[in-house]
């Protein structure tokens, strides 16, 4: 049992898209996008976004996000005609950005609280690359062999491999070093086939987190 998700949208295609994108990064989360007017047309309905949270609730809370000022209005409202508002909450965090580290989160066992944290951070700029996330612990070297290298679906996997393990985590490129933990920090770093990263690790499951990553990069990250 998951946290689940409600992205409204002014557009249908867009929650609809959306809603597809993150579900490829978390397959166990109900994700139901509410977008649109009855018939096609463009707005937010305040029925489906109801419906739609009612649908996304399996027992953990919901967690929904929105993409413009009056969706925003009428997600707030759904919640509160809710029999018990308590149980979802209104996110105010970039709708792509917010939605992909929701998802992850909720994937990773996280409850409501740090679900819609996880959201709502995707909207820092700090959250994208750290300098130094990992101070001391383990270093290893590994070269990436799949065919996208660590981007959306890659990132998702290694972020939710890591979360059961008591360590911090940061992957270097370069000059650019990303926290682990974060699918769009590691995105940021823009390492693509061939490229040769650096993982650190620090904490005392360490050497689990690094054995780890090592295995997702070797079977490339099962694709």
């Amino acid at each position: 049992m998951s946290v689940g998700i409600v992205l409204v949208s002014h557009s249908a295609r867009l929650a609809e898209g959306l809603a597809e994108l993150a579900a490829q990064m978390a397959p166990d989360v109900t994700i139901v996008p509410a977008g649109g007017l009855p018939g096609g047309g463009i707005g937010t309905d305040y029925d489906e976004v109801v419906a739609a949270t009612q649908r996304a609730d399996s027992g953990a809370g919901v967690v929904l996000l929105y993409d413009l000022g009056s969706a925003q209005m009428t997600a707030e409202l759904a919640v509160e005609t809710l029999a018990d508002p308590s149980a979802a909450v209104v996110v105010d965090a970039p709708l792509v950005e917010g939605a992909v580290a929701a998802a992850v989160a909720a994937q990773g066992g996280a409850d409501r609280k740090a679900v819609a944290e996880a959201a709502a951070a995707a909207g820092a700029p700090e959250d994208l690359v750290a300098a130094s996330p990992v101070e001391g612990g383990e270093t290893i070297e590994l070269t990436l062999h799949n065919d996208v290298g660590l981007h959306a679906r890659p990132a998702a996997v290694l972020v939710r491999s890591l979360a059961g393990f008591d360590a911090e985590v940061s992957v270097r490129l370069g000059e650019q070093e990303a926290d682990a933990h974060s699918v769009l920090a590691l995105m940021s770093l823009g390492a693509r086939q061939g490229d040769r990263i650096e993982i650190r690790a620090s904490g005392p499951q360490a050497a689990e987190a690094l054995a780890k990553a090592r295995e997702l990069v070797d079977t490339n990250f099962g694709e």
